[in-house]
């Protein structure tokens, strides 16, 4: 448990206790103590913690709120001993709670021993798959695939740390009209390569990464394949072209510090009958219908506005109707809870696809869509324009090459991802503090700094059960209490899929370290104040590489 989990658990049971002896007292009707919320404030001058209790408990003692806060406050008990130095009812009725700083000094030893594991949440018990970047295999990894490369890689990352038993899945969509369009534009250049004078199709992949895919053909080949049928051609073409694509987003995804645990290929829906066994099970559960030929699910029954096309007239699948059956495969691989991150314009296939799987017989909540907002490029403060039909696209290989990947992974992360996101080449590339990356980074090489110049002057970092925690002022304990933050940030990132809420929270502790160190000696002749000085600037460095681990970015020892 985390130090403030176990400090809210305290809190809660003086509530509990304190509302007992008002009931005793006649003040207050018994009552069952309702769910309610006990939150650090935003502003710590609320209070440590704030409890919501007498809000939640108006409606059932039909009482006003402040009176039920007044009430519940006068039956509390402090003790001289215990961790609450005072209590304060506030506004309409928040009991808000004052810690003494002493409450802090046991965080140092259990920081220190933890090391990597600090902010680890207990097993949840609980199976989660994240599906990210998932691109189409015929073009190369844009902005949006960056971005959300990142957003996936970290939110994993944070379940991890939070609990959770994770899955990073890659849906390689390897089926359907993007993949006759491909063949298209493969064949077609294949034939133009080998001396035919034929127009390219109107609506085909147009970059030049697909011309140099069709060279390598023909490196290899030759003009073998001009003596085949056109279908023979395009299905050899395309199955080298899918090798070739696949690898490529592989290595580069890996460059880019990601991982996966499965890849998953949309033709298998098909050769397996998937797709074919969820549009009949619709049929026989009465959620879809025929009309004009074709085959509709009812999604109007779960507040979409108008029905979806699962088989067209022509009987070929919709890519809905495969989306129904792999996400209906995820279910039946034990996933209890499924993340999904997409780009904005599939905004309209979320209520959709949650519609669906109430269909199907699963809880819709057990699925999730993170929806990611376009990414802008600026260079010298001006856009750089991107269009992945005509070949200019900027390449997430191109901006590793560029910014590199700790700078990629951080500002991707930085923002909301219903945020629309404005990346700053220029800013990215800087080697000083105005770059959020290495104003963070920076932090943890300074304190690094701190220890290699302890360790010239013979002075070793203390143990923290050595340490007087009580000689630190104002500033150390707001940054211990900052620290003590840090495993409950955790669970609510995981909680809420918010992994910039890790970024922001690293970017917060560097910049206390920063304030501090401008304004305070570390190493110094007063012997407890710089024991105790080194041991909360090793719970911070821990901090900072903790939390830049969970976004896959590097805490470098000198910068």
């Amino acid at each position: 448990m985390n130090p403030i989990e176990e400090m809210r658990e305290q809190l809660q049971d003086m509530l509990a206790v304190a509302i007992k002896r008002a009931a005793a007292a006649g003040e207050l009707p018994e009552t069952i103590i309702p769910d309610y919320v006990l939150e650090v404030p935003n502003d710590h001058r609320n209070g440590d913690f704030a409890a919501n209790l007498a809000m939640m408990l108006a409606r059932p003692l039909r009482m006003a709120p402040r009176k039920i806060a007044e009430t519940i406050y006068e039956h509390m008990e402090i003790s001289p001993q215990g961790p609450v130095e005072r209590v304060a009812v506030a506004g309409a009725g928040f009991i808000n709670f004052y810690l003494r700083p002493d409450w802090l000094w046991e965080l140092p030893r259990r920081v220190c021993e933890l090391d990597r594991r600090y902010g680890d949440g207990a097993p949840k018990h609980k199976r989660v798959q994240v599906e990210f970047v998932s691109a189409n295999p015929t073009g190369n990894l844009h902005m949006g695939n960056a971005r959300g490369g990142a957003l996936g890689d970290s939110l994993a990352n944070v379940l991890q740390k939070a609990g959770f038993e994770v899955q990073r899945e890659f849906y390689l969509n390897d089926a359907g009209n993007q993949i006759e369009i491909f063949g298209e534009s493969l064949e077609a250049r294949y034939l133009q390569l080998n001396g035919e004078t034929i127009s390219f199709p109107e609506y085909g992949y147009a970059g030049q990464d697909v011309v140099a895919t069709v060279r390598r053909v023909i490196s290899k080949y030759g003009d073998s394949l001009m003596g085949m049928t056109s279908e023979e051609r395009r299905r050899r073409l395309v199955d080298y072209a899918l090798l070739e694509k696949k690898q490529y987003i592989r290595t580069t995804l890996e460059r880019f510090g990601i991982l996966y645990d499965c890849w998953f290929s949309e033709s298998t829906l098909y050769e397996s009958g998937k797709v074919a066994e969820v549009v009949e099970y619709l049929r026989e559960h009465d959620y879809c219908y025929e009309s004009d030929g074709a085959w509709w699910f009812k999604s109007t029954l779960f507040g979409d506005e108008k029905d979806e096309v699962l088989l067209r007239a022509n009987g070929i699948p919709t890519y809905f109707a495969a989306d129904i059956a792999y996400h209906r495969d995820k279910f039946e691989r034990g996933f209890d809870w499924v993340i999904d991150i997409w780009g904005a314009d599939h905004h309209g296939h979320v209520g959709r696809m949650k519609g669906a799987m109430e269909a199907i017989g699963y809880d819709p909540d057990r699925l999730d869509m993170l929806l990611m907002q376009l990414v802008r490029l600026y260079r010298d403060g001006r856009v750089v324009r991107m269009s992945k039909r005509t070949g200019t696209t900027v390449t997430l290989d191109e901006l590793l090459e560029d910014v590199g990947v700790d700078a990629a992974r951080f500002f991707f992360v930085m923002r909301s991802p219903d945020s629309q996101m404005d990346f700053d080449l220029e800013l990215a590339k800087k080697q000083n503090q105005d770059n959020p990356v290495y104003y963070v980074q920076y932090a943890h090489a300074r304190i690094m700094s701190i220890f290699r110049q302890a360790t010239a002057m013979g002075v070793k970092l203390p143990y923290p059960d050595e340490v007087d925690c009580s000689v630190l002022g104002a500033e150390e304990l707001t940054i211990l209490r900052k620290i003590a933050d840090f495993s409950e940030e955790i669970q609510v990132a995981a909680r809420t899929m918010a992994p910039h809420r890790i970024a922001r929270y690293v970017l917060d502790l560097a910049g206390m370290f920063h304030s501090f160190y401008n304004g305070n000696r570390v190493l110094q002749e007063d012997k407890k104040l710089q024991d105790a000085r080194l041991v909360l600037m090793e719970c911070c460095r821990i901090c900072i590489r903790n939390g830049l681990e969970i976004l896959g970015v590097s805490a470098p020892d000198r910068m």
